[in-house]
């Protein structure tokens, strides 16, 4: 498996999703990216939203976005000693 760019597109969107509360959802205008609302229909198909122009993260998809959250953690670099 590789990272194609609708892939990329879905985890950007997953994790911007991620840093709203819970509670918050967002809706992804029909003016927006082509990109962008493609990859919010992408992942509510695969039922990591709530609604196919974003709305909230299902447990499935916060369960995702947290450990895409922990991933990007290990991999970013580390902080350079003061």
């Amino acid at each position: 498996m590789h990272l194609d760019p609708e892939l990329i597109e879905e985890l950007n969107l997953l994790m911007r999703l991620h840093l709203n509360t819970s509670s918050e959802g967002i809706s992804i205008s029909g003016t927006a990216d082509p990109a962008v609302v493609a990859a919010a229909k992408r992942l509510f198909q695969k039922g990591l939203v709530s609604q196919e122009d974003g709305g909230r993260l299902t447990d499935a998809g916060s369960e995702a976005a947290d450990l895409m959250n922990q991933l990007t953690n290990l991999m970013s670099p580390p902080l350079e000693p003061i």
